[in-house]
């Protein structure tokens, strides 16, 4: 027979193990079974009816073969009862409130073993239950996944073992810290009690969620089916004008643009995503303390009882257990944080050996292997020749000689003392997840999404950094020294469309935007850069070109029209001092991101035949943060009060982000003209002061100290007076404003540029163009 793909050898598994713990076959059936479907072989005769009943699953995926009547329905039903009787089992869990377990500590160390131990579940331990062994050029799995394996049988006890209920071809997709999986009916509750479970075992305190449910086979392909077949909503129904037009219908079907689209509308909506949307609603019900049936309560999380008179660890929420004198700072340490500070240790080293310290404090858990974020990327530098010359250099700097920054201190000394934090959250994800009717659907776009997100990423860190001298260190304990090279960067986390970076601060816009411009590139299947090894199969551009790109970007310069990406990247920014609190860095950079995604979210206007024309693209909102005590509140109020100010009936808004892509890109263009024109820092700081005093004033002393500049004006005008500051309603020049005729306001980039002129830095490097959105025709 045909080799069939993995979600229908995942179906075939389900079905022939049964509705009961116990197999309704012997296993040794089973396992002859699932070796012949994955090598086109015949299966065992007991089992052959297993493969009549996938056939006629895998044929509902077309459309055509969809029933459009109740009738047509029940007859399926009748000529195929498998389809109505059996039962698959869908689980979805993960870990939830990553951000509060991975920046409660304020050491870089800590950070780093906190996201490298969910990392480890996530990708592999839950993985490592369905027999999973996970590929690297780095590290061998096999003993650990053993480990996980036994911990699952001696934990949930059945016979024969749970391990043994469960094939690899049953995930769907197990990244971004969350697993969505089928399994046979009967493990249901224990296979998300499990996950649950080895989350709290390994973390202590990390929060952890996962929910499951039992469905007919046929409802995974068309969706939801009430247990009375008669009374199912169905497509005769739906076509009721009074019915598609029914406000409660429209939120779950959503809004017809036609009545001829009733049809389409309603096959693509009663798919798998009704399945996987059930989930999700369950989810959210158990993580906010609802009680499961059947299941242990997840209403009290983990809690470690502190004493007055016992010392707290460093994060001063739990008892410390240990005192470790021989390590630098003498630290006091909680049973939660030596693992943090355990597995942080394994993640920069890569060094597998107990260290010394553990050894003595004597603690039997062991962190298992840890790749780091630094591992990977160095394995895409491998398998990539141009980025890794890009990033070590013609003369291949010697990797052994790289060290890797042990605190944010030492990360600040490649940048003036500044870094800044990254990040990204992909945008539109659930709207394009809506669209999704087939579980195998659900594993190529997780696979397209999580390999895109990585590959960004690295490419971005490869041709905006290279290793750093570290300069004006003063750590005696430390291995580090000045002189030493450093990976300048922190990866805390890349998972499915989330990214937490920390970098140098004189590049963190650029990394921004070749995150968001690679993102959007790579789906579309145009890399310009060749990456390896990559494949991306999905259809993610839209079916129009986008005709009039400028009606969503305030610089003058034409753009040219062109394919969008459905998915892209919102970024936030924070550029701050070293020293700023990392509990308050995480505070506003996600107040940053969420500024971000709501621009994107309003890119949008009707054209003239009344039909909404949406702008997909990729935002960045970033705010320079020189002292902590700079903002009182958030970011938002902040800007609502110090930078927007009324002067002789004109609304004046001093800052201009959030910005598009392509915006970023001008405005970066805008901050080199300036650096290179060696504008005095006293007459930039001056202009920004007379920002506040009014249009005409700040104008009329930008054009006096323009003029008096000794080089680059034609630079300035062309790059910044150009672009941004042509009036709308004339030839005229406004620099350095800019009108916004739909709020009615000036605004400027000016004081942004200012605030960035000191940190942000531009090399001569040059590397491939990577967004043609931004070409003008």
């Amino acid at each position: 027979m045909d080799k069939i793909s993995s979600i229908s050898i995942a179906i075939a598994w389900c079905l022939a193990w049964g509705d009961e713990k116990k197999p309704q076959h012997n296993l040794s059936v089973l396992q002859k079974m699932y070796q012949a479907l994955k090598n086109g072989e015949q299966v065992p005769e007991e089992v052959s009816f297993v493969i009549d009943a996938v056939r006629q699953w895998e044929k509902l995926k077309k459309p055509e073969n969809f029933p459009n009547t109740l009738d047509n329905l029940k007859q399926l039903i009748e000529k195929y009862p498998i389809l109505w009787e059996s039962k698959i089992g869908l689980v979805y869990g993960g870990a939830t409130k990553i951000k509060q377990y991975v920046f409660e500590e304020s050491k870089l160390p800590d950070i780093r073993g906190a996201s490298g131990l969910l990392d480890r579940i996530n990708l592999v331990d839950l993985p490592a239950f369905f027999n999973v062994i996970p590929q690297s050029s780095n590290c061998n799995y096999s003993i650990q996944c053993q480990e996980v394996r036994k911990w699952l049988n001696d934990n949930f006890d059945n016979e024969p073992n749970f391990s043994d209920a469960l094939i690899p071809e049953l995930i769907i997709y197990s990244t971004g810290g969350n697993i969505l999986a089928f399994c046979p009916a009967a493990f249901v509750n224990d296979l998300a009690n499990a996950i649950e479970k080895r989350y709290t075992e390994e973390t202590l305190t990390a929060n952890s969620c996962a929910v499951g449910e039992k469905f007919r086979l046929i409802e995974t392909r068309l969706g939801l089916l009430k247990n009375n077949i008669d009374e199912t909503f169905w497509l005769e129904k739906y076509q009721q004008e009074e019915v598609y037009k029914n406000p409660l219908v429209q939120a779950c079907f959503g809004k017809l643009i036609e009545v001829s689209q009733t049809i389409e509308n309603f096959i693509k909506h009663k798919s798998f995503n009704e399945l996987t949307t059930k989930l999700a609603i369950h989810f959210n019900q158990r993580r906010s303390g609802n009680d499961s049936e059947n299941r242990p309560s997840r209403r009290y999380p983990p809690m470690f009882e502190t004493h007055p008179y016992i010392r707290r660890d460093e994060s001063d929420k739990r008892s410390s257990i240990t005192h470790l004198t021989h390590l630098a700072g003498q630290p006091y340490l909680s049973e939660t944080l030596i693992r943090k500070r355990r597995v942080g240790d394994r993640a920069k080293t890569g060094d597998y050996r107990t260290p010394k310290w553990y050894q003595e404090s004597g603690f039997k858990w062991e962190a298992g292997i840890i790749e780091g974020w630094l591992d990977k990327f160095e394995d895409f530098l491998a398998n990539n020749s141009e980025q890794s010359q890009a990033y070590y250099g013609i003369n291949n700097t010697q990797k052994k000689e790289i060290k890797i920054p042990q605190s944010l201190t030492q990360l600040s000394k490649v940048s003036q003392g500044y870094i800044a934090y990254i990040y990204a959250d992909g945008n539109n994800m659930g709207g394009f997840i809506q669209n999704i009717r087939t579980p195998e659907k659900y594993q190529e776009f997780s696979k397209d999404v999580e390999n895109t997100t990585k590959y960004a990423v690295y490419q971005a860190l490869a041709y905006n950094l290279c290793p750093r001298k570290i300069q004006g260190i003063t750590e005696p304990e430390s291995n580090i020294q000045d002189g030493d090279l450093i990976h300048p960067f922190e990866i805390i986390t890349i998972g499915g469309d989330d990214i937490l970076l920390i970098v140098p601060a004189d590049k963190a816009l650029q990394i921004a935007k070749m995150i968001g411009e690679q993102f959007e590139k790579i789906l579309l299947e145009e890399p310009e850069i060749s990456i390896s090894p990559i494949k991306i199969i999905g259809d993610y551009n839209t079916e129009e070109k986008l005709a009039e790109p400028n009606k969503f970007h305030r610089f003058s310069q034409q753009v040219a029209g062109h394919h969008q990406c459905k998915l892209s990247i919102s970024s936030g920014v924070l550029i701050t001092a070293y020293s700023t609190p990392i509990y308050y860095a995480e505070y506003l950079t996600n107040q940053l991101i969420k500024s971000a995604k709501k621009y994107a979210n309003l890119l949008k206007y009707t054209d003239e035949k009344n039909q909404e024309i949406i702008y997909y693209g990729g935002t960045v909102d970033f705010f320079t943060m020189k002292s902590v005590t700079m903002i009182s509140s958030n970011i938002e109020e902040f800007r609502k009060q110090a930078l927007n100010i009324e002067s002789r009936g004109a609304k004046l808004k001093l800052y201009t982000a959030p910005y598009t892509l392509p915006e970023l890109n001008k405005f970066l263009q805008s901050l080199q003209a300036l650096k290179e024109a060696e504008f005095p820092k006293s007459q930039l700081y001056q202009v920004r002061s007379f920002l506040e005093r009014g249009k005409r004033t700040a104008s009329l002393n930008y054009y006096y100290f323009r003029h008096r500049l000794k080089k680059g004006q034609p630079a300035l005008e062309a790059d910044f007076e150009n672009i941004w500051c042509l009036a709308k309603t004339n030839k005229g020049n406004i620099a350095p404003w800019m009108y916004d005729i739909k709020e009615e306001q000036y605004e400027t980039i000016w004081r942004e540029m200012v605030d960035l002129f000191d940190l942000i830095e531009f090399s001569d490097t040059k590397y491939p163009q990577l967004s043609s959105m931004e070409t003008a025709p």
